[in-house]
């Protein structure tokens, strides 16, 4: 096919869209119905309605191929689970009982059942629910979720691709199911799970699907030998079905590296490749593998991840060379819209101007079709447009909220000392067990604690005007002293103050330093129906004020026992914010670890003994190629050290991680020198208490034995167990008992019951270890 013909075939498309609606409808219809509130017809009527009015807008913007099968009430992993007949045993009888509630017991888990286990979705924010399989695992096919909104798509009469996990992807994906030998490699099922997908393919094409999308973003990670073969095989023996939709293979993430030429070379009929950021590479890699004659290639150039604007004129630079490589060219974003907001023209209290740098879902999918529209109609078509873009980003590039000179300044001062403790761990150890004289095996809680109704409406209030600070103050006060008071009669060791003032563990410090910028109705969904407002780090970084000190401070007044100031680390701060993209990241995290020292040395000034500061993003953010993680762990690891380097030796120092794979980064976790880390490890049964063994880890850790993220209370005796098999791997001189993370979304009942059984099972291994 020419150039020129290439171009006139380019349309837009994108890989998925938000899933909570305008208003966060989608959340408020699933929690009214966990609460008996909402009937399941009707959740599954305000699902209806937002495909329909999600396809109805792409459509109407002039997205020629709308994606279906991305909508998902909890996770589009665990809805491929039930895709593939992939049901855990103990949820088997759940399942058959009541779909819809034993579809939501394998996310959140019962009271007697544990549910599946999270973790982040590649290195973004999303968590995904972990397949569970086994050498015994059966796989059989329910293609009626993906047929059902396909055919609910092509009534409106749009032209619609079903988007599906693709079988590589999902095994790499899946963790040997509890009872399997933890060597067991679910790669090994690939056999048994193709004809599967063949089943649920035909039932697509039967349904008129002429397209569908099989997404392998694992295959952009460095893969074996074997891995690349299994590729190999799963789309040689899909592409050879002959009752089949056209396939599409998308990537997104990073660049392909080693499998760009086996699935340039497999018999599909499109490939959908990531151009943005560190997938820029694929462009070169592409041209060096001659390109996809006669294929499809769907060229995502527009960031799906961040929320600037895009540089129109630097896109069609790069689809005016794609046009060679390629029988045929569409534009799209680089990934599923999932990871932005939906709407940046709702948000009213940011400067029109700056407004205009900011590119959320809706406005990503016409910048999508205004470069497929100059793609395929001639500059000329979009002229209006491209000189609007150019004043946008030159409004960005000029303005003083990006350039603090004496930010800059006191960053490039910055030396090696600043970024190191006074004392080595050891030496700091002694000091802080002789300071803080706590128990074998302390307990504590990880910092937040239930965000109650009256608390949501006192912030709505204040921000309304409807109450004056000073009864917020009030307000706020009266639940620290109910937290704790509960912790202490609870018998927990080291308390916190419950975290009531915060809206967010990021948003609370962004909102309260400069350079950043806040949005109303920004929401991204974290999992389930946890949805966050990411803020907007948009300029240079710097602390104008103590954000935490007169909160720790009063609590302190409370209470003989040590409490914890609580920060978010530098890492987090920028993972769990929209990134400025116009400097490199290591610069960006040094001026907000700077910003958070200053937070760190006011509370150690202020007599606060223990001081945490959570990265639990640190692992989420590493590179998902190897050859880039020693340079991102290298400032990744400063910027933490830098926040925390001013204390005095004999403040304990704890940092936090969670829902992620820790066994990949522990020498990084060693590098932090933190005093004391707690992390996830319920759901994934001790596996990273192991880990820390195996490299041989110095510090103290506190596993968690409670899985916050479960609205189950696990027993006592649950906790024991845990509490054992952690003291297989961690000297009980230096572990501790705490939660997986905080409990800011669980409800007060549940807490209190959760927290006294976990006192009570740090108190029987107490025992048991003083009698051994």
């Amino acid at each position: 096919m020419t150039t020129k013909s290439a171009a006139a075939a380019a349309r837009a498309t994108v890989y998925g869209y938000p899933r909570q609606g305008p208003n966060r409808e989608l959340k408020k219809a699933i929690e009214g119905y966990w609460k008996g509130r909402v009937t399941a017809d009707a959740l599954h009527a305000t699902a209806a309605e937002l495909r329909r009015n999600h396809w109805q807008q792409l459509a109407d913007v002039g997205v020629h191929e709308v994606p279906t099968g991305d909508f998902s009430y909890y996770d589009h992993v665990l809805d491929t689970t039930v895709s593939l007949g992939a049901i855990p045993e103990r949820h088997r009888v759940a399942v058959e009982t009541d779909a819809l509630d034993g579809y939501f017991a394998m996310a959140r888990g019962a009271q007697d059942v544990a549910p599946l286990e999270m973790t982040k979705w590649f290195d973004t924010n999303y968590h995904y629910l972990v397949p569970e399989l086994g050498p015994d695992t059966v796989f059989t096919a329910d293609s009626g979720k993906q047929v059902g909104e396909l055919k609910e798509a092509l009534a409106l009469g749009l032209s619609a691709r079903p988007v599906l996990v693709g079988p590589v992807t999902y095994l790499l994906l899946a963790k040997p199911a509890p009872g399997v030998a933890a060597d067991f490699e679910p790669l090994t099922l690939l056999d048994r799970l193709l004809p599967v997908y063949a089943r649920i393919l035909a039932d697509l094409r039967a349904a008129g699907a002429e397209w569908v999308q099989l997404d392998e973003p694992a295959l952009v990670q460095d893969r074996t030998p074997a891995e690349l073969n299994a590729a190999v095989r799963a789309y040689r023996d899909l592409g050879a079905l002959t009752d089949r939709p056209k396939l599409l293979v998308a990537s997104y993430f990073d660049r392909l590296g080693d499998a760009l030429p086996v699935l340039a070379k497999a018999p599909v009929e499109g490939l959908a490749l990531d151009f943005t950021g560190s997938a820029a590479g694929n462009l070169q890699a592409l041209a060096s593998v001659g390109g996809l004659p006669g294929k499809r290639l769907v060229a995502g150039v527009v960031n799906g991840r961040n929320i600037w604007v895009n540089d129109l004129a630097k896109s069609l630079s790069t689809l005016a060379t794609l046009l060679g490589l390629a029988g045929r060219v569409d534009v799209a974003a680089s990934c599923s819209l999932l990871h932005v907001p939906l709407d940046a023209s709702a948000e009213r209290d940011i400067e029109p101007q700056i407004l205009r740098w900011l590119s959320f879902a809706r406005q990503k999918t016409t910048e999508v079709v205004t470069l497929a529209k100059g793609l395929a109609q001639g500059t000329d078509t979009i002229a209006a447009e491209l000189a609007a873009n150019r004043a946008d980003l030159a409004s960005r590039a000029g303005s003083p909220i990006t350039h603090d000179p004496a930010v800059r300044a006191r960053a490039a001062a910055v030396t090696k000392a600043d970024a190191r403790r006074s004392q080595p761990y050891t030496e700091r150890a002694a000091a802080q067990r002789a300071h803080l004289g706590l128990p074998l095996l302390p307990t504590t809680t990880i910092g937040s604690f239930p965000q109650t109704g009256e608390l949501r409406t006192a912030r709505a209030d204040l921000r309304a005007g409807r109450i004056g600070p000073a009864a917020y103050e009030e307000r706020i006060k009266a639940e620290i002293q109910e937290v704790i008071s509960f912790q202490e009669k609870t018998g927990i060791d080291v308390l916190v103050h419950g975290e009531p003032e915060r809206n967010d563990m990021v948003q609370y410090f962004a909102e309260q330093l400069t350079g950043y910028l806040a949005t109303q109705h920004g929401w991204v969904q974290s999992y389930g129906t946890r949805y966050v407002r990411p803020p907007i780090l948009a300029g240079d970084i710097s602390r104008p004020e103590p954000m935490t000190v007169p909160w720790t401070t009063y609590a302190k007044t409370l209470t003989s026992r040590p409490v914890k100031g609580m920060l978010t680390g530098p890492v987090t701060m920028l993972a769990w914010s929209f990134v400025r993209d116009d400097q490199p990241l290591a610069d960006t995290a040094r001026q907000v670890a700077l910003a958070l020292r200053d937070e760190v040395n006011d509370l150690d000034t202020a007599g606060t003994s223990v001081i945490q500061v959570d990265e639990p993003a640190l692992r989420e953010t590493l590179p998902l190629r190897a050859a880039d993680h020693p340079a991102y762990l290298a400032w990744a690891t400063e910027a933490f050290r830098l926040t925390t380097g001013g204390v005095r030796p004999d403040t304990q120092i704890h940092t936090h991680m969670c829902y992620a794979e820790f066994g990949d980064i522990v020498q990084a976790i060693d590098d932090l020198d933190a005093d004391v880390i707690s992390l996830e490890a319920a759901r994934s049964h001790m596996q990273v208490a192991h880990e820390l063994a195996s490299h041989g880890y110095p510090r103290e850790a506190g596993p968690g034995v409670y899985d916050i993220h479960s609205p189950r209370v696990p027993s006592a005796e649950e906790a024991t167990a845990l509490l054992r098999t952690a003291l297989q791997a961690i000297p009980a001189e230096r572990l501790w008992v705490n939660p997986d993370c905080g409990l800011k979304t669980r409800g007060w009942a549940e807490t209190r019951a959760s927290l006294e059984n976990l006192v009570a099972a740090a108190r029987t291994v107490r025992g048991e270890l003083s009698r051994s």
